[in-house]
């Protein structure tokens, strides 16, 4: 087992992550030692880099929660995978042992991380955070599996279970709306309507499945949406972009009388939604969502699966990829409307690729 790993750690709120060398501590009972290949770019991460998800008890700690890479070493009572399988890294728990937390030690002092770490060459994570993937499943797309495809997918596929032949919005195009995009191909529905600020990721979207386009700049995507449906509204709407308008804005789309949105966005703390209540004695539901109620040890097989068989596009979510040495100009790219789905580059050569 190395000694060291370099990390980037979120030492205070609203600071940019800083590049650190880790003391790797001893695996316990329940723990893997993962060589991380690559780690997504999370839009619950920046909230949380930004001090918008509230008082930050933990600091400093690192981050990442979704991530691909190789098992060096396992703790004692691990028995879902062993050294060198190749494996997604994922903050839903699946099966397995679980240990909620990891204290690595820097020069200024320990350093926490919770159950999973992604932002790190080498992290230390638990049983029931990893899922083992077949070894002709690239790293690199694989890495989606942890938590953009599971939760908007995911969405699609467990929680609202849309039906062939339904009618779609899905509002906000980042890694989680693309991702619902793809279910909601993958299951036939007949209008995907896909709703954004910006014209490149509109276009992304269309070319991964989305049927309408609709940039909430040039109009009101509301009227959109019912002149697209005849004034009904949708069967289902999907709310990524985790603002208070489109939380709103998604209830409003979605027909009387059965209509269901589910709100898988993220608002910072303190945020508070308002909606008619009237809507819901009309028929109209709002739900939440918790990674798309996925099981990883039986949804990640079936993605991988789908993607071999050339059914699920991951590649085409993929829009950059950085170095761990640029993760806050990731971040600031991700915040700024720049991006599809990012990931972190760590150890991209598992796969032979640079």
């Amino acid at each position: 087992m190395p000694d060291q790993t370099q990390a980037a750690v979120l030492f205070s709120t609203n600071q940019p992550l800083r590049l650190v060398d880790l003391t790797l501590p001893e695996l316990q009972p329940g723990q893997i030692l993962v060589d991380v290949a690559y780690s997504g770019v999370c839009q619950s991460q920046l909230l949380e880099i930004r001090g918008k998800r509230g008082h930050d008890p933990y600091l400093p700690h690192t981050l990442g929660h979704e991530g691909t890479g190789i098992v060096g070493e396992v703790g004692p009572g691990v028995t879902k995978v062993k050294s060198g399988d190749r494996v997604v890294l994922s903050w839903i728990k699946g099966a397995g042992l679980e240990v909620p937390k990891t204290v690595y030690e820097h020069t200024e002092g320990p350093v926490n991380s919770g159950a999973i770490s992604t932002f790190m060459y080498q992290a230390i994570t638990c049983e029931n955070r990893v899922t083992a993937i077949t070894a002709d499943m690239p790293l690199k797309e694989a890495a989606l599996l942890g938590c953009a495809i599971p939760t908007g997918s995911g969405i699609v596929v467990n929680t609202a279970r849309i039906k062939p032949g339904s009618t779609v919005a899905i509002i906000g195009v980042g890694g989680i709306g693309m991702s619902a995009i793809l279910g909601a191909s993958l299951v036939s529905a007949t209008k995907i309507i896909a709703i954004d600020i910006h014209d490149r990721k509109l276009q992304q979207a269309k070319s991964i499945g989305a049927t309408h386009l609709i940039n909430v700049r040039q109009g009101n995507p509301v009227d959109v949406v019912l002149e697209l449906t005849a004034g009904r509204g949708v069967d289902y709407a999907i709310e990524s972009a985790g603002q208070v308008e489109t939380m709103e804005m998604a209830l409003d789309v979605v027909r009387e009388g059965g209509g269901l949105c589910v709100l898988a966005g993220n608002l910072p703390a303190g945020k508070r939604i308002s909606i008619d209540p009237f809507s819901l004695i009309k028929g109209k539901r709002i739900i939440g969502t918790w990674g798309g109620e996925t099981q990883p040890d039986v949804d990640i097989p079936l993605y991988v699966n789908l993607y071999k068989a050339g059914k699920f596009a991951l590649d085409k979510l993929i829009t950059h990829v950085y170095p761990l040495e640029e993760i806050n100009q990731a971040f600031d790219a991700l915040e700024q409307g720049q991006v599809g789905r990012a990931l972190v580059r760590l150890g991209g050569n598992m796969d032979g690729q640079g």
